[in-house]
């Protein structure tokens, strides 16, 4: 190999090391690996290495673009609770751990093979939270089993992971005929149907019960927070615990305020009626996750009395100055909205819990409020006297609960339109994002920080590292290489080429895997004399996704390792039979599928 294969494989080498060893972010080193490479070629002039045409065009790629529009569609969906709404009612209160996985594995598989993996699991994880909590068990029995069921249905769709849309370029230009939609399904469904039974039947024996790493128990403040039961909602008429209000995390139900009657021992068979006001006491987390449950309002209703609209609204923690003038007033007679225009929503004072109305307390220095106000509440408070601090809530959106219909309609328009062919998957994701902006489902900022730039900045630095892989002719060697341990046998070639790629994902990324092994699978099908790659590109695409046995196999395994409490051992004991499962599946469907 020329000098230039073998500098890229060296920084290949130095790549992979300090990605295992977390040396520095994904994206960082990625992108420092693709500016080393245009460093070099610049100062030694070879067009062997990394060309500014070959960056410019995997910044360009359809890819990264599409997985930015659909950060932005899930974020409308998460704003507007539709998926937490169209779920309930099917996934209901199973009474063990396997029924409640029997009814969340399939369905969050069925739901990620038509949208990006990523956004899926973020938008899962608290319906998963949910359904544990109604079910009455760990959320750690539910968290990493739907994160591997969201990758297994990525691997049914064109659209179900980055990672597929990735090969799927380079593929279709490789036999000249594009990658259609279903195509992959020939294996992703069985593989899918096989790993869902699998963790239906074995990771309750397999999975330990696990707290997660920071709870909402370590918060030591305790807020008093009042809401209001709405007249017309959902919660009218149901138990306590049909609700779901009996065993929210970090939250105790105090007590409940009805027509003057205070039901103070309130059991879960106790009925909600309208108007009725609960009164929890919990940490901030807690107190900020209620305000996301639909058919709850605040307590005193002031926040609907704000003259700001939803969108504009943040909320604001802030500690009572001795200066303030409210002080020794209650809330309703001092006129905090009024005064303010902010709305108290919960209220702390050390590990006091408060008694009657919430409005009716009377104010003391030292008191904790958590408001809610417009967005420039801060800036325009900075020097005010009345309080001693002011914070932001961070990533905190109020709910558009009455924009849930039409976040559904514009997934179901984009489903069906990207399935069936009709537009391209990158001008579907393209207008959905746009219809979720207009539809008011998400603001424009809100859905700016929906994007995981550094997901989309880690898949565009891998195709360039691919591009100079083949470049340097580094591909072709290594690829030579591989068909010498298979001995030009195209069935050993197709094994080699999926473990080296499944090896490669747990070690680094999916995107990254598929990226630097698919010019690999490409000149080995030419190696090989095939006039068909498809069985070789369908192999990188299944492997590169199938990161199941480390937490950084799969840029959603992480998502969940930290608010499951996992350790690395449940990924090993979980990842490693779905690996195998998926290797022979592959290996001995796709030369059937598309002959060799």
């Amino acid at each position: 190999m020329s000098w230039e294969a073998w500098f890229v494989a060296f920084l290949l080498f130095v790549v992979l090391t300090a990605l295992i060893r977390s040396w520095a972010p994904t994206d960082l080193v990625m992108l420092g690996a693709v500016a080393v490479l245009l460093l070099v070629a610049e100062l030694t002039g070879t067009d062997k290495l990394l060309k500014i045409s070959d960056v410019s065009s995997s910044f360009g790629n359809t890819a990264p673009i599409t997985v930015g529009f659909l950060f932005v569609v899930v974020a409308g969906l998460e704003l507007t609770g539709a998926m937490e709404w169209a779920l309930r009612g099917v996934l209901g209160r199973p009474q063990s751990v396997r029924t409640a996985q029997a009814r969340l594995l399939p369905l969050t598989g069925a739901v990620s093979a038509f949208m990006n993996n990523t956004p899926v699991v973020a938008a899962m994880i608290p319906v998963a939270s949910d359904l544990a909590k109604r079910a009455r068990i760990s959320a750690s029995n539910l968290y990493l089993p739907m994160n591997y069921a969201t990758i297994l249905g990525g691997l049914c769709t064109l659209i179900g992971t980055s990672t597929n849309l990735i090969v799927a370029d380079d593929l279709g230009a490789a036999r000249g005929e594009p990658v259609r939609f279903f195509e992959m399904a020939w294996i992703g469904i069985p593989i899918a149907c096989l790993g869902v039974t699998f963790l239906i039947v074995c990771s309750p024996w397999l999975l330990k019960d696990r707290r997660a790493a920071l709870s909402f128990e370590d918060d030591p403040r305790r807020y008093t927070v009042e809401m209001r039961v709405a007249a017309g909602g959902p919660l009218v008429g149901q138990s306590i615990e049909q609700a779901g209000l009996r065993h929210l995390q970090g939250l105790f139900l105090i007590e409940i305020q009805r027509e003057g009657e205070v039901l103070a021992a309130v059991g879960p068979e106790q009925r909600l009626r309208a108007n009725d006001r609960l009164v929890f006491s919990g940490a901030l987390d807690s107190v900020v996750d209620l305000q996301r449950i639909r058919g709850l309002q605040a307590g005193e209703g002031q926040s609907e009395k704000l003259a700001v609209p939803l969108h504009a609204r943040a909320l604001v923690e802030v500690v009572l100055s001795p200066r303030c003038p409210l002080i020794g007033q209650t809330i309703r007679e001092g006129r905090f909205r009024t005064v303010y225009n902010a709305a108290v929503i919960a209220m702390a004072r050390g590990d006091k819990r408060f008694v009657g109305k919430l409005g009716d307390v009377a104010l003391e220095a030292g008191d904790v409020l958590l408001l809610e106000a417009p967005s420039g509440f801060i800036n325009r408070r900075r020097r005010s006297s009345d309080f001693l601090l002011m914070r932001s809530v961070e990533n905190f959106s109020p709910m558009r609960f009455d924009r849930a219909w039409a976040a559904l309609a514009v997934l179901i328009a984009m489903v069906v339109l990207a399935g069936t062919g009709m537009v391209d998957i990158l001008v579907g994701s393209m207008v959905a994002s746009v219809a979720m902006i207009g539809f008011r489902c998400c603001t424009m900022s809100e859905a700016r920080r929906s994007i995981d730039w550094s997901t989309i900045l880690t898949i565009c630095a891998a195709l360039a590292l691919g591009a100079a892989l083949s470049n340097s002719g580094a591909a072709e060697g290594l690829a030579k290489g591989l068909l010498a341990l298979a001995r030009d046998n195209p069935w050993g070639s197709l094994l080699a080429i999926y473990l080296a790629t499944m090896l490669l994902t747990e070690m680094v990324t999916n995107n990254a895997a598929a990226a630097l092994m698919m010019p690999l699978a490409i000149q080995a099908a030419k190696q090989l004399g095939l006039a068909d790659p498809s069985a070789f590109g369908f192999a990188v695409m299944i492997a590169a996704s199938c990161g199941f046995a480390t937490p950084f196999g799969y840029q959603t395994n992480l998502m969940v390792y930290g608010p499951g409490g996992y350790h690395f051992s449940d990924y090993l004991r979980l990842g490693i039979p779905l690996n195998i499962i998926a290797l022979i599946v592959t290996v001995l469907l796709a030369p059937l599928i598309w002959p060799m």
